[in-house]
């Protein structure tokens, strides 16, 4: 069983929301939907769930075309930013609706309801009220609530957004062991690169309704296909690799080809074969950064170690990190080929 999208359009007005996008999702796979606020993830999102027209382009699960099914009978689950709760039910309430409205015996929803609450860690709290638990506690009813039919597709619209980061960084990596547990086939939308590499067993990267790369999450971080996906990614600077002549040569790259660097792409080393003066320094949570104008390259990002806080001015060494560097897609390669 898989869901295909194929050359799938979606409009408002003259707006391509969704702009020829094919995706497959195998059963049991997970695939995230990546990319900025309005590039039409959420949409493609929608479409598939049915609660938005499309205008080309076919949805199908197991080879059957989804165009006249309504929402109700896809066999889709849906968890939105919004868990969208019954406040008047308490957690075993919100967690068996489906589950009555399917007319499942009251034994078997005990069951099922018993079950879930302890795979989402809140076993123990089926009486519990929904307004008196925390925010996250709520989307782990959400999550257990959409689970409850064992939908055939989850569809899940940035579910932690509204988190704070440490509280989201933690259920991103519980909601992936839960989806992997239970085998669901899932489609995952975010603008959260760390989220989405967590989740997904492959990322797909959107922008102005086009789908821009799908690959695995270590292929595509190592290997945009280009410098948008790149810059997307968090990384800072895209240049050829000549330009890094003879620090790049134990790469084994080829000249022709280009470096994505981040802040941790270059770091300061006295024995380094790049050599800049330091005009800048930067302290975020990731650690303590320099900005360095390096003859024929421009200003770059270093990472220093503790305690090597060159000044401003100073003239340093640096050397690159091969594990924290992307190598971009080259002329013949496809777009998740590994140079």
């Amino acid at each position: 069983m898989s869901l295909d999208v194929h050359q799938l359009r979606v409009t408002f007005g003259a707006n391509r929301a969704v702009d020829d996008v094919s995706l497959s999702i195998a059963s049991g796979e997970v695939v995230v939907l990546l990319g900025p606020s309005g590039c039409g993830k959420s949409t493609l999102l929608r479409a598939v769930a049915g609660l938005e027209p499309v205008v080309g382009g076919v949805i199908s699960w197991a080879g059957a075309d989804l165009h006249a099914v309504p929402v109700h009978r896809r066999g889709f689950g849906l968890l939105f930013q919004d868990g969208q709760l019954f406040p008047h039910r308490d957690v075993t309430g919100n967690v068996e609706f489906g589950l009555r409205m399917a007319g499942m015996p009251a034994h078997a929803r005990r069951d099922r309801v018993r079950d879930l609450l302890e795979l989402v860690g809140l076993g123990g709290l089926g009486s519990r009220r929904v307004g008196t638990l925390s925010g996250g506690e709520q989307q782990r009813v959400a999550l257990a609530r959409s689970l409850a039919p064992s939908p055939r597709l989850l569809l899940l619209d940035e579910p932690l957004s509204a988190l704070d980061r440490g509280l989201r960084d933690r259920l991103a990596v519980d909601l992936r062991d839960i989806l992997t547990r239970t085998g669901t086939t899932a489609l995952y939308v975010t603008h959260d690169q760390d989220e989405a590499f967590t989740l997904a067993d492959r990322v797909a990267v959107m922008d102005s309704g086009r789908l821009l790369q799908t690959a695995e999450p270590h292929e595509l971080w190592r290997h945009p296909r280009n410098e948008q996906v790149a810059h997307f990614l968090g990384y800072s600077r895209c240049l050829p690799v000549a330009a890094f002549e003879p620090a790049a040569r134990p790469l084994g790259v080829r000249p022709e080809q280009v470096l994505a660097l981040r802040a941790d792409s270059l770091v300061v080393d006295r024995d380094g074969p790049l050599q800049g003066r330091v005009t800048g320094r930067l302290v975020t949570r990731a650690g303590a950064s320099v900005s360095v104008d390096v003859d024929g390259i421009g200003v770059v990002l270093a990472r220093v170690h503790a305690g090597d806080q060159p000044a401003v001015g100073a003239t340093v060494r640096l050397r690159l990190q091969p594990g924290a560097l992307a190598i971009l897609g080259c002329s013949g390669c496809g777009p998740t080929t590994i140079c």
